[in-house]
């Protein structure tokens, strides 16, 4: 037998075995609407905590842990410290010469030169600080544009980052991670997404018709801070 039939029928078999001890666990009496939310995932909110996972991003990229920074300094016109690759502890902070440890979480690029300028105004004559962003794909670096959650049936349900390009669309951060299982229901893909004021939204995705049917236009462009969740086909 085909290793996929295989592992279909496995995953079909542990699927219909935990449904089976929650309709138990419902015919004496516990709560139904929550059993079958930890076995199926409710339809609205794909039995994510949304507060948790989705976290709104707007605008420009913001330093963060993790993210690694190319920074140089020049005074009265001349370089005083080349550029080189700094990585933002799990503090937030960077350390640099001569100035230490500076605090540059939630800072924009533009607000981090500000701040390093002003640290070397002790040590050099009218400091000029350029920094930008250092990012791979594929690297284990932090992107600076964030990430979604896939969840779900897919091969590898975790963060995807958001490419510099900010390119990034449902069909591809499925890609990303390792593909939708086969019994995966490509029809019923949900995107949930939080406002700045915490507001959720969510939209189902339709993979099939994407695809089968030619609809680029349907395959939703994502954000930083939105959950993609892949539910199980149960026919």
């Amino acid at each position: 037998m085909p290793f996929c039939v295989t592992w279909t029928m496995k995953k079909m078999r542990d699927r219909l075995a935990l449904l089976a001890f929650a309709l138990c666990l419902l015919a004496v009496g516990s709560g139904c609407g929550t059993l079958w939310n930890a076995v199926v995932g409710p339809d609205d909110s794909a039995n994510v905590d949304v507060d948790q996972l989705a976290t709104y991003f707007d605008g420009e990229p913001k330093v963060r842990p993790g993210v690694a920074l190319a920074i140089s300094v020049t005074a009265t016109g001349s370089s005083a410290m080349s550029a080189k690759q700094y990585f933002v502890d799990a503090e937030g902070c960077i350390t640099m010469e001569l100035v230490g440890r500076i605090k540059c979480d939630g800072l924009s690029l533009v607000g981090l030169q500000e701040k390093i300028a002003a640290a070397y105004k002790e040590f050099l004559l009218e400091p000029h600080v350029t920094a930008t962003f250092i990012y791979q794909a594929g690297q284990n670096m932090v992107s600076p544009w964030g990430t979604v959650t896939v969840m779900g049936e897919v091969a590898r349900p975790g963060p995807v980052d958001v490419p510099p390009t900010l390119d990034l669309r449902v069909t591809r951060a499925l890609q990303l991670a390792g593909g939708v299982n086969p019994i995966a229901d490509k029809r019923r893909v949900q995107v949930t997404r939080c406002d700045k004021d915490g507001k959720r939204t969510k939209t189902k995705i339709d993979l099939l018709e994407i695809g089968e049917e030619g609809r680029p236009d349907k395959d939703m462009l994502l954000r930083a801070g939105d959950v993609v969740w892949v539910p199980m086909s149960w026919y």
